[in-house]
This record gives structure tokens, C-alpha cells and sequence, in this order.
């Protein structure tokens, strides 16, 4: 096709991760346990795709059945159900319901959602989870209630 192939100098410079892992680790994991090291994460690599893919959609379908009149907040979820949910699925429909409530998804992170978590399956009566975004997560009526502080 008469095109002129770029070799990219950044493909050898070992400033980067991804140049270390491709030269020295690789090749380390190889010698240690024989070959087809990158095959072998490249189909794991795919399986847990395929995973992450259907607890997704699992948790999608989930949101949408859980949803709850909102009691004058942004976004509230029926506590029946939600704590039965696998893990796997609870904690996407909490950081779904976090994040349409108005928390930025860059700074929500899993320490909040696990925090909002213990809100489902491990309540003592505490109070409320704040979230980035000045809102709050509070466990209240048999609801899960997310809103502005």
C-alpha cells in the first residue's frame, strides 16, 4: 500500500510500565513457569470481561427494580432486596445510585461505596455516609436515601 511503518521510541523506554512488563517481567514469568504466560492472562484477561460484562447487566436490571419513591430526595432504594443482592452486584447498584445522585464518578471511590455498604448489610443504627460531591447516603424508612447534605 506503499505506507512507511513508525516504530513509536516509546515502545523501548523503560519510563514506562507497560515497557518494563513487556521486557523484564514477561519474560521473568515465562522462565519461571514455561511458556504461554501472556496467552494464559491475555484469556483470563477475557473471562473476567465477560464476568465484569454480566454483573453489570445484573446490576443494571437490579437498579431499576429496586427504585423507590424518593421522599424528597435524589435518588432512594428499597432496602428489600438489596442486601440479598451478591456483593458483586450490590456495590455497582450503589455506586450507580451514587453517582446518579450527583456524585462525580472520578472521585467516588470504592472506600465510599463499601461505606455505604455496611449502611445495607451491617447497620447498628449509624447515621448517614457522606459522598464526594457534597451528598450523603442515609439508611431511613426502609430505604436507601442518597441526596444533597
Amino acid at each position: 500500500m506503499g505506507l512507511e511503518p513508525w516504530d513509536d521510541p516509546h515502545n523501548t523506554d523503560p519510563a514506562y510500565a507497560r515497557v518494563r512488563v513487556r521486557h523484564e517481567a514477561l519474560p521473568a514469568l515465562e522462565k519461571a513457569l514455561g511458556p504461554g504466560v501472556a496467552q494464559a492472562l491475555a484469556r483470563t484477561a477475557r473471562m473476567l470481561r465477560d464476568d465484569a460484562d454480566a454483573l453489570d447487566e445484573l446490576a443494571v436490571r437490579a437498579y431499576a427494580d429496586l427504585q423507590a419513591t424518593q421522599d424528597g430526595y435524589t435518588v432512594a432504594l428499597r432496602l428489600e432486596g438489596l442486601a440479598d443482592l451478591p456483593r458483586a452486584v450490590r456495590t455497582r447498584v450503589l455506586r450507580t445510585a451514587a453517582i446518579d445522585a450527583g456524585s462525580p464518578p472520578g472521585t467516588l471511590a470504592a472506600v465510599h461505596v463499601d461505606a455505604v455498604d455496611r449502611l445495607v448489610t451491617a447497620w447498628h443504627g449509624q447515621r448517614h455516609v457522606d459522598l464526594p460531591g457534597g451528598l450523603r447516603a442515609v439508611r431511613r424508612y426502609a430505604k436507601l436515601l442518597f441526596g444533597p447534605v
